[in-house]
């Protein structure tokens, strides 16, 4: 789709526009690597048939290596990759007839990935002391396991293709953005909080005109908290 192809675009611009300023700016070389850990908020977005959802509460966390390049007048560039454990999925909404919530019937389908961000990293700060951060690129997952919740439905309800329904492609792909702060000291390390969308382009169900859903892709906030200890400055 067209705007799936502008944000592609955007994204490889970003990262070149990285790669150049490289060349032009202070050269640093300044490698760090650490851990990081939070929390997803996910749901999935459903096309053809609409599935109401609450967001899904699930853990995000693992190892990240970030390397900046340069210093470009006020604005530091990088890189930055990540490798994580990810849960998402998504968790319906059961409603009466006059929209209030029906809490004795659920279902929540939970999808466990191995996700990793490829990311460009544009800071502005002190480079000891206090820095606002941007991280944005494409980031690729793969399922490795999957798990429902049920509760209150009948087996009519249950034999609908929207539940316990195989999915037919495990390999994610979508784009990854995100803000925060990070406090960097000499000797510490690095304390970074950031906050990140993940708008996925891949689907999970196959998507033709004949299948039950037209679109089943991913769509996540995640809330985390980063430590990185320097390799070389």
């Amino acid at each position: 789709m067209r705007y799936i192809r502008i944000i592609i675009t955007a994204c490889m611009l970003l990262l070149f526009t990285v790669s150049t300023y490289a060349q032009m700016g202070e050269q640093r070389y300044n490698l760090a690597v650490g851990v990081n850990g939070g929390v997803n908020l996910s749901t999935v977005s459903f096309d053809k048939h609409t599935v109401k959802q609450r967001m899904l509460l699930g853990p995000n966390f693992g190892l990240t290596a970030r390397y900046i390049s340069e210093k470009y007048f006020a604005m530091i560039c990088g890189l930055q990759i990540e490798l994580n454990y990810a849960q998402r999925g998504w968790d319906k909404k059961f409603e009466f007839a006059d929209g209030t919530t029906d809490n004795s019937r659920g279902y929540i389908r939970k999808m466990n990935y191995i996700e990793m961000p490829f990311l460009a990293h544009l800071a502005f700060g002190r480079e000891v002391g206090a820095q606002f951060f941007v991280n944005l690129g494409p980031q690729i997952g793969y399922l490795i396991s999957e798990s429902e919740e049920i509760r209150g439905l009948t087996k009519e309800e249950l034999a609908s293709e929207e539940y316990s329904k195989p999915f037919d492609n495990k390999f994610d792909y979508g784009i990854a953005g995100g803000a925060g702060l990070e406090i960097r000291t000499r000797r510490a390390g690095h304390f970074l909080i950031e906050g990140r969308y993940y708008f996925g382009l891949a689907d999970f169900y196959k998507s033709a005109k004949k299948d039950y859903f037209s679109r089943s892709a991913h769509s996540t906030i995640t809330a985390k908290i980063t430590y990185l200890f320097d390799i070389s400055k």
